[in-house]
């Protein structure tokens, strides 16, 4: 059985698609201490946490981060979990389409983008304050964990090349 963020031997490709890069390396099969650590960081961080936006953080970070094997998974996942196609494409123009989203959700996204794209070094204060008014000190602790757990996941996915199109939801035991 596959599970979360690992490829097999020989990755299976969608028919009529082949990968554009061959994998690189499976820390799964390299590392398996490393793995089933994130494994158990990955269900710590987001105990407690509404399991749809859990996902929908996954994606955006996903998609901030270019990581073709996990925004497949998470996309998936989130469907399966009950979230509608329309939003999950709404996630990458989040702020142009903020209707579609609760306010919960809107920082949970913009607190998402802050701590994936660092590039002034900060969370900015103004997100930070946005998305503690929306979750208790517990839950807040637990968002940022859960963002941390899937940039590194991403960080995983994009170095090896992992090959997005076998997933199916359930494989996952975490």
């Amino acid at each position: 059985m596959t599970t979360a963020h690992e490829h097999p031997a020989t990755p299976a490709r969608p028919a009529g698609r082949a990968a554009e890069h061959p994998p690189r390396l499976s820390v799964s099969e390299l590392l398996p201490d490393v793995y089933k650590a994130m494994i158990r960081l990955d269900i710590a961080a987001r105990k407690g946490l509404d399991p749809v936006l859990v996902e929908l953080v996954k994606i955006r970070a996903s998609q901030l981060n270019r990581c073709a094997f996990c925004l497949d998974m998470h996309t998936k996942d989130a469907l399966a979990a009950g979230e509608s196609a329309e939003r999950i494409v709404q996630l990458s123009a989040w702020e142009e389409s903020r209707h579609f989203y609760t306010e919960r959700e809107l920082a949970a996204l913009a607190l998402t983008e802050a701590v994936t794209v660092l590039t002034d070094g900060f969370v900015p204060d103004e997100v930070y304050a946005a998305a503690a008014e929306h979750f208790e000190e517990t839950e807040l602790a637990q968002l940022v964990a859960a963002i941390t757990v899937i940039n590194a996941w991403n960080r995983f996915g994009v170095t090896g090349r992992l090959t997005p199109g076998h997933y199916t939801p359930g494989d996952v035991q975490h």
